[in-house]
């Protein structure tokens, strides 16, 4: 087979590409004359191996070798795959590189085991042909993208030219991406071996804004200044703050699950990670989805510096802030950098005492958008108990209901959405 002869479609990674290289070599030399059956029988059963155990990581089923193939291919990020992801069919000389190495690939996906098979007198092949899989989460992808990639394989065996294979897969980087960012929603930045590395959450809450009772003037503005976001046009950071057991971070949860399909990708960072941002903003600026930043329960003591590294990335630097990155935060506080009483004290003192109150707020000045959550009175409190008891199918009379969930507010943290949560889920736990 012709791996050696791919061009754009390489670099798959030692681990995954490895098992490409010893089913191609195989397919060339099972039927040598001077080889050694032994040795390749040993050899195909350790693809056998790494296939199933792939499925059981993965999670896929029906035939793993198709599923594998697809899998590198929705995973391999080069010229033609970015360029294609969210916007679909480019121009260019590319295209036939591209449908170079898609014909070799359609000759992988072709191909008949059976007589290599019998050749080597290996047995179970059937069980990479014919998988069935758990329900079991995989370790790698959610169901979701599990069934993607799996469905993709399916249509690649319909597709019966390479021209028509390579349509098929350029119409899933137009509708998911490629790679971890098309295949995921939201992420984390982790260091490994001094690295900066962008993580993908394989369990992002499943979480929707309509979820969210009440609070809508606040998602109302949330979600115009995210669509305007998505959409190319004009949008701020934007800071979430008010009062805690608000919404505030269920509702970027929220965000995050609503616009995926739309190229939106949030990027989760804590503050002692401030001073990766600029790594983190060069590895995605050149990508064609939309990244929110995103910040959750930010504030600074007033001896902490990192809001520093954070001003300068939003607003105040050489470089530009790129267009397909916002900043999204949330915190309890309206004024990010906390102040003091003894702060009016040590100002007497300070020359410059307007400069060092303008330095601590001008970090809120840089979120274009602030939206207040605000704590919900007794009686939005009560609407709140009510809606979520009907969603979860909890039924007992209304007054009851009433009045075991004021008992539950008074003893858990006061009148919040999170608090209603609990107690809707501390009945779902009791009640058979």
């Amino acid at each position: 087979m012709r791996e050696r002869e791919l061009i754009v479609y390489k670099d798959f990674g030692k681990e995954e590409g490895s098992l490409l290289q010893d089913m191609a070599w195989l397919m060339e030399h099972y039927k040598d004359g001077d080889g050694n059956k032994e040795e390749m029988a040993c050899l195909m059963y350790d693809c056998i191996h790494r296939l199933l155990e792939m499925a059981g990581n993965h999670g896929f089923y029906g035939n793993l070798w198709h599923c594998y193939l697809s899998n590198l291919l929705v995973n391999n990020e080069n010229s033609y795959s970015k360029a294609c992801e969210i916007r679909g069919r480019v121009q260019g000389t590319i295209n036939r590189a591209v449908l170079h190495d898609i014909v070799i690939f359609k000759e992988f996906f072709d191909y008949d085991f059976g007589d290599m098979v019998r050749t080597l007198s290996v047995e179970g092949f059937d069980l990479i042909t014919h998988f069935v899989g758990s329900d079991e989460e995989s370790k790698v992808y959610n169901s979701r993208i599990r069934e993607r990639i799996c469905a993709l394989a399916v249509k690649f065996t319909k597709n019966h030219t390479p021209e028509e294979m390579k349509a098929t897969l350029t119409g899933f980087y137009k509708d998911y991406g490629v790679g971890k960012f098309g295949l995921n929603k939201a992420f984390r930045v982790v260091h490994e071996e001094n690295q900066v590395k962008i993580i993908p959450i394989r369990n992002i809450a499943h979480v929707y804004l309509e979820d969210l009772v009440g609070y809508e003037i606040p998602k109302r503005k949330l979600i115009e200044n995210t669509e305007a976001f998505v959409e190319g046009r004009r949008a701020n950071n934007c800071l979430l703050f008010g009062d805690a057991g608000t919404g505030k971070s269920s509702s970027i949860k929220g965000i995050a699950n609503a616009y995926y399909d739309k190229g939106l990708r949030i990027i989760e960072i804590y503050k002692h990670q401030f001073q990766d941002l600029n790594e983190v903003i060069t590895q995605i600026k050149n990508r064609n989805y939309k990244f929110i930043i995103y910040m959750d329960d930010l504030s600074f003591e007033d001896f902490e510096i990192e809001y520093k590294y954070l001003k300068a990335v939003i607003e105040g630097g050489l470089e530009r802030k790129p267009d397909n990155v916002l900043i999204y935060a949330t915190s309890n506080r309206r004024h990010l950098v906390r102040e003091k009483f003894s702060d009016k004290e040590e100002r007497r003192d300070d020359l410059h005492a307007s400069d060092t109150v303008q330095e601590k707020l001008s970090l809120v000045a840089r979120f274009g958008v602030t939206i207040f959550f605000s704590a919900p009175d007794k009686k939005e409190f009560q609407n709140i108990v009510k809606v979520l008891a009907k969603r979860h199918h909890i039924f007992m009379p209304e007054e009851e209901l009433i009045f075991e969930a004021n008992k539950w507010e008074l003893a858990h943290g006061g009148l919040s959405g999170r608090c209603a949560q609990q107690f809707i889920d501390y009945l779902g736990s009791i009640k058979k």
